[in-house]
């Protein structure tokens, strides 16, 4: 594989969380559909090799092989899929983040290998490619890259899971400056039980600066065989079964000073900055199990003979297949759109300038966090649905429904909670609000003129999907007033306010995902009998009943007696609309792929 970086779909640079208050064209979105030559040919490369070296070990891999789950990512290393995040002149191939997105979603075909592949070249190497000084990255990368080495990251402790800044393990560094003695325990580490390197982050007493004096979350580089450094019992879980997780128990444990990763105190700018690209990329491979859970419920439905027939021939199986194409049509457009605007930020930025190239990403942190949210629960109605087609082989471990069921689970949790994930969407978008690095308290007011003085004239449109055009005008309409009424209401508190706040962002989801159906299925081409215009229809149609819910839930709380009433009178004049026939769209989705006997388009 040769370094590639995919032409920015634009040459204007889209602000994160800007999607609210803008209206991006087809053109300027990154989808399937602008993949490179080269990015089509790692995506089959990646897909062929899970589907022939990493799925047959499947059984060794789930009883904690680790040897195999090792020779599989030095496999995959000697193919380059270890090494897109790494600089060249450390033995990576130092690709765009599309690249390393369309890895994680290929390679997910055999779930607690993808958690394993995914710790290793993701949270287990880039924090040492962004922060690491040029003898840290000599010594460690190229045997990151090249797969001899795996890395790991160790930040949850028992006490501290999505308070992570509040770790009690600690750092104390020696009188004579020459080492640091860790002493603590982390919980859940991935790859815990055979990674040979670790990013641990701890407390450590900061000397200059504001926070001198005070214990601030700092990270260190620590290698297995480290006096004091030990790994404890796996853990035996629900899914995942296959992944090495475990404690890691740091007792008197000694690193040579040189070992402090970034600056002391500025652990937590890592952490964070690290979350952001693994929810991203969580959501690519969360999209590429969907589709193989998808694949195996769907071979299923055509096999299976009930009343004379293919089950596939009935209307209710026909309804969940339409929906779980339709999840991972949705979740493919906004993955992508996602990692688009994520390479068109860096475009131009130096490649050694880190400290910025972490700043461009962090601007996408709603998307990250959106990406993450949406995906994962996708994924576990994808799941669900096709233990349901299996019927009770679904629920017999000799089918493969049953495994990718208790996989699924976890990715809700990974990579901060979903809950933790909905209240840093709304938080971030509110903060970037007050500072006024995004426009939306303009946009916002702007919006609670306009409602407030009553219907005004609508946009026509044209098209296939002049009606989902609408809908999503009203939902940005509607999203905006409606957190503007929250913010008049609660002012600096609404962060106290989690529910207010879970609901909000999925406003905020809806909008995004929404949007991003409809431009990907303008960008394929729309007529009234293409399959992404109907994907699109479903997934709009659903999107607007979940606007509409949290509306009301969010104007029931923060508004009451004739301002309730006035509220709620605006939230059905922005959400009205004419119902799509989704039994007619769910047959023709599900006529597509029960034709092509997958998912395609």
């Amino acid at each position: 594989m040769a370094t590639m970086t995919a032409p920015p779909p634009t040459a204007t640079r889209t602000p994160g969380g800007a999607f609210l208050i803008t209206n991006p064209t087809p053109a300027s979105c990154f989808f399937p559909e602008d993949f490179t030559e080269e990015h089509r040919a790692i995506a089959k490369s990646t897909a062929d090799f899970a589907t022939n070296e990493i799925v047959p070990h499947s059984d060794a891999i789930e009883a904690k092989d680790f040897a195999i789950t090792r020779s599989l990512i030095k496999k995959a290393a000697e193919l380059g899929l270890t090494a897109a995040d790494i600089p060249e002149e450390y033995g990576g191939l130092e690709m765009d983040k599309a690249t390393s997105a369309i890895i994680a979603e290929n390679i997910s075909k055999q779930g607690s290998f993808s958690v394993a592949f995914s710790a290793h070249t993701g949270i287990g190497t880039l924090p040492l490619v962004w922060y690491g000084t040029e003898a840290q990255k000599a010594k460690y990368l190229p045997s990151i890259a090249d797969g001899s080495m795996v890395g790991a990251y160790a930040l949850s402790e028992s006490s501290s899971g999505s308070d992570a800044v509040n770790a009690s393990t600690r750092a104390v560094l020696s009188e004579d400056g020459s080492t640091y003695t860790l002493n603590g325990e982390k919980m859940w580490i991935t790859n815990g039980g055979f990674a040979d390197l670790y990013t641990i982050f701890a407390k450590c007493l900061v000397t200059e600066g504001k926070d001198a004096g005070k214990e601030r979350l700092t990270a260190f580089l620590v290698e297995r065989g480290t006096p004091g450094f030990t790994s404890g019992k796996e853990e035996h879980k629900l899914g995942i079964r296959g992944s090495s997780t475990t404690p890691l128990i740091l007792s008197d444990c000694k690193i040579p000073a040189s070992n402090l990763l970034g600056e002391v105190g500025k652990g937590h700018h890592i952490a964070f900055n690290i979350l952001n690209v693994g929810r991203y990329k969580l959501g690519n491979a969360a999209v590429g199990g969907a589709k193989g859970a998808f694949l195996n419920g769907l071979k299923y439905s055509k096999e299976r003979k009930a009343f004379g027939k293919a089950i596939c021939e009935f209307g209710l199986i026909q309804e969940k297949l339409a929906n779980m194409a339709t999840g991972i049509f949705v979740g493919e457009a906004m993955c992508y759109r996602t990692v688009g605007l994520i390479d068109q930020a860096l475009e131009g930025v130096d490649k050694n300038n880190t400290t910025e190239i972490q700043k461009r990403i962090e601007e996408y942190a709603v998307e990250c966090s959106m990406v993450k949210v949406w995906t994962s629960e996708m994924l576990d109605m994808v799941v669900d649905e096709s233990l349901q087609i299996f019927a009770g082989y679904g629920y017999v471990e000799e089918y493969p429904a049953e495994r990718a069921y208790r996989d699924a689970r976890i990715n809700r949790i990974f990579e901060g909670t979903n809950e933790i994930n909905r209240l840093i969407i709304t938080g971030w978008l509110m903060k970037s609000a007050m500072s006024g690095k995004l426009a939306l308290m303009p946009a916002i007011k702007s919006i609670m003129d306009e409602v407030m003085s009553g219907p005004g004239e609508k946009e026509e449109r044209e098209g296939a999907l002049a009606a989902e055009y609408n809908l999503l005008a009203a939902a940005k309409k509607l999203t905006l007033f409606v957190a503007g009424s929250a913010t008049q209401k609660y002012m600096q508190k609404i962060a106290d306010e989690q529910e207010v706040m879970g609901a909000l962002a999925d406003m905020i989801i809806a909008v995004y995902t929404m949007e991003s159906a409809i431009l990907r299925a303008e960008k394929i081409g729309t007529s009234d009998s293409s399959i992404p215009t109907a994907m699109a229809r479903l997934y709009a149609a659903r999107a607007i009943e979940t606007i509409e819910k949290s509306a009301r839930m969010v104007i029931a709380a923060v508004a009451e007696g004739d301002m309730a009433r006035t509220q709620f009178a605006i939230l059905r004049r922005l959400a009205r609309h004419d119902p799509a026939d989704t039994i007619a769209l769910r047959r023709q989705i599900a006529a597509h792929v029960i034709r092509a006997g997958k998912y395609a388009l």
